[in-house]
Order: C-alpha cells, then structure tokens, then sequence
C-alpha cells in the first residue's frame, strides 16, 4: 500500500513520496535480499529510531 499511509493499496503511489511495493522491492534487489527481508530490516531499523528516541525523551527529562 502506499505503505506509508496505510491505505491498503501496496502498489498505489497517491503522492510522490509515497512508498510503494515496488519501492521496497527495488530496495531489496539493491541489496540482494528478499522484500521480506527488507521489510524486517526497515522494522528493526525503525523499532531502533523509537528506542533511541525514546532515550533522548527519558534523557531530556531528567537533566531538565
């Protein structure tokens, strides 16, 4: 699906920077993978962004 925005569309692209089946596909391929390995790998990624994120948050607020 524009798989950014949930639609439930994998191949629609309703804006230019929408992310689409063929996107992720041509990202794999890059990178010799399986999409469903890309996929995995941009969940971890961004379960890593949210921790560190979170981090920051905890860090802010105790020297606050």
């Amino acid at each position: 699906m524009c798989l950014n925005c949930g639609c439930g569309e994998p191949d629609a692209r309703h804006q230019p920077t929408d992310i689409t089946r063929e996107d992720l596909q041509r990202a794999a391929d890059g990178s010799g993978m399986s999409m469903e390995d890309a996929a995995r790998n941009v969940r971890t990624s961004l379960d890593s962004l949210a921790t560190s994120d979170q981090d920051a948050s905890r860090a802010g607020a105790t020297s606050a």
